[in-house]
């Protein structure tokens, strides 16, 4: 299986928790379409204290998984808004 890029993206976005609206990383996303996967290596920013757990209401919008061979975060659908 192919590797993520190894250039990132340039444009940052924030991603915020859907429920309390609470923010959760700054994040180097590539392309137009919905978030699925956050690669570790590309979050800029974590403003979480447990991986994976909303600071401010405490549900997990994420499992912490690898996806081809690189450390990642899984969202969980609806569990968070991109900005």
């Amino acid at each position: 299986m192919a590797k993520p890029n190894k250039k990132q993206p340039t444009e940052t976005v924030g991603i915020y928790c859907a429920k309390c609206k609470s923010k959760l990383f700054k994040y180097r996303k590539g392309g137009k379409g919905a978030l699925v996967k956050c690669f570790k290596q590309r979050i800029v920013e974590d403003y979480t204290e447990i991986a994976c757990f909303c600071p401010n209401c405490g549900i997990e919008f994420a499992r912490d998984t690898l996806i081809r061979a690189a450390p990642a975060y899984k969202i969980i659908g609806g569990k968070v808004t991109v900005k």
